[in-house]
């Protein structure tokens, strides 16, 4: 097996990015369940992709597989890791502390995924000094001092749509360059600020969608 140099880097799709953190969980799984070696395949179908994109998406990174023995697991898990930069600690801020902020803030995969959690901030008084997940919740005033304290690179944002662009704003004044929204609404930041959408209301229409469909088939097919 060779590893990538920096030489030999080359752009990683954004689709292959993607895709990166489910081979993770899926590697993550086999290990845990005593797995050494994986064939592509077993891999794919771990991850529930189809085995010529995995080749595919792996190729961005280099030969980590033995042809007739497959991939070494915790070699290949350490690898995807380190490309998407899950080996260190990352600090994050979580801004919006109602309902959806409670569940991110208790959310154990953060930790056991790279990702600390060292502050929640909200903006209403009468959440300040609640604590939850063993951090008490602070101003959201205190975020320029708390980003400079922990060198935050990532925020999350679980406030209310009206308030998101402003939180948004002074989350990129302070040094912030990557932004998770769960806010319903999209967010304009300057280049080299990186946000993610997370709308679950989306997803859910997007299943509605699909639903429509399976009972268009069903029903043309009962007429038929």
């Amino acid at each position: 097996m060779t590893a990538r140099t920096p030489d030999s880097a080359r752009e990683i799709p954004e689709a292959t990015v993607a895709r990166l953190p489910v081979y993770l969980r899926a590697l993550t799984s086999l290990a845990e369940a005593g797995t050494t070696t994986c064939s592509s395949e077993e891999l794919a179908a771990a991850a529930g992709v189809n085995s010529a994109k995995l080749r595919k998406d792996l190729s961005y990174l280099g030969s980590y597989g033995t042809r007739g023995v497959g991939y070494d697991v915790e070699y290949l898990r350490y690898q995807i890791a380190r490309e998407i930069g899950v080996e260190q600690d990352w600090p994050v801020v979580i801004v919006g502390i109602g309902n959806l902020g409670h569940a991110l803030a208790n959310y154990s995969g953060f930790r056991s995924r790279g990702f600390r959690v060292v502050a929640l901030l909200d903006a209403d008084p009468s959440r300040h000094e609640e604590v939850v997940a063993g951090l008490e919740v602070r101003s959201f005033d205190d975020l320029e001092s708390i980003v400079a304290e922990h060198a935050v690179s990532i925020g999350v944002i679980a406030t209310p749509a009206v308030a998101a662009q402003a939180v948004a704003d002074r989350m990129v004044a302070t040094g912030i360059t990557s932004i998770l929204n769960f806010a319903p609404t999209v967010l304009s930041v300057p280049d080299g600020v990186d946000v993610r959408k997370v709308d679950l209301s989306i997803e859910l229409q997007i299943l509605a969608y699909h639903e429509q469909r399976k009972s268009v088939v069903t029903g043309s097919e009962v007429v038929s």
